[in-house]
């Protein structure tokens, strides 16, 4: 049986942490939304020629931070997830949709400006992943469903971020960035009506890339093209490693974001593979959009800076 993609579907809870570390008294908050098509069937780095099986996740994610001070920051991630799984098969279909509060995550982040010299900022991070989400729902006929089609986890996890932004003596407007996130995560005791024991495998996450900024018609665009790397251990049922989860992924991500006032953006990204490896068969990412809205608050005055 071909596992539905464990690792590659789900909530995207990684790609959309690390708002910046910003002065003191400042609230950031982010509201976004994730598409994620997984049509494409592979057997190792091989694409078989199988369209019969196609799974979309539609995410909700709120976000917010709010510097301490101005190195010292708390930010918080909220999920709802919708995803269904389409089987077409010799003339008959299979449909199942979920939806849901997804799991959230806390993290504390600490920052070293001009770590690597002028004009850079290292950030590091440290947080949890708490199991918010149900992990528990079942089908029409009362059968529970298997783990990544669940809203929820059902386990803590442990999260570490690392990011890293340099601007250019030679283009003061363009940036070098880098932000690596590894997730170690716990086991879900309580799977299948607590006869079963469920641990995702744990993941590691890079992403590499430039932005510049330009100004048209009196508005600040910021566009970029990020490379992203994405590394999924085997999942393991009852401590027994899963057949057909696990893999790694390189991903080209042209985005864009827009300072439509000041202080409030609009972003836009597109995430395309262009390289997977899964262990043995699996269903894996086919296109990935996300568009979202940031906007801060000032806590000294309490008014929006726009």
């Amino acid at each position: 049986m071909v596992s539905q993609t464990c690792c590659s579907g789900g909530v995207p809870l990684s790609n959309n942490l690390g708002l910046p570390i910003e002065e003191r008294g400042i609230w950031q908050f982010g509201l976004n939304y994730d598409y994620n098509n997984l049509n494409t069937l592979n057997a190792g780095s091989t694409k078989l020629d199988d369209n019969s099986r196609k799974r979309i996740t539609n995410s909700v994610l709120f976000s917010s931070a709010y510097s301490i001070t101005d190195r010292f920051a708390l930010e918080a991630l909220l999920s709802w997830v919708n995803q269904t799984r389409r089987i077409t098969q010799f003339g008959n279909e299979n449909f199942t949709e979920t939806s849901g509060i997804g799991d959230a995550v806390l993290m504390a982040k600490y920052a070293f400006p001009e770590a690597l010299g002028a004009k850079s900022t290292v950030n590091l991070g440290l947080g949890a992943k708490a199991p918010l989400g149900r992990s528990d729902l079942a089908n029409e006929d009362g059968f529970l469903l298997t783990a990544d089609l669940q809203p929820g986890s059902g386990a803590w996890d442990i999260l570490g971020w690392l990011s890293l932004s340099k601007a250019f003596e030679f283009r003061p407007s363009a940036t070098f960035s880098a932000n690596f996130i590894y997730r170690s995560t716990g086991v879900n005791n309580s799977y299948l009506n607590g006869t079963s024991t469920y641990e995702f495998g744990n993941v590691f996450q890079a992403n590499v890339g430039y932005t510049d900024q330009f100004l048209l018609f009196n508005t600040v665009f910021n566009p970029g093209l990020i490379f992203k790397y994405r590394n999924a251990s085997i999942d393991k049922i009852n401590s027994i490693n899963l057949p057909n989860t696990g893999g790694e992924w390189v991903f080209v991500r042209p985005e864009l974001s827009v300072n439509i006032i000041t202080n409030f953006l609009v972003t836009l990204r597109l995430e395309l593979p262009i390289y997977s490896y899964v262990v043995g068969t699996q269903l894996t990412p086919t296109t990935r959009f996300t568009a979202g809205v940031y906007f801060k608050l000032n806590n000294k005055n309490n008014t929006i800076n726009l």
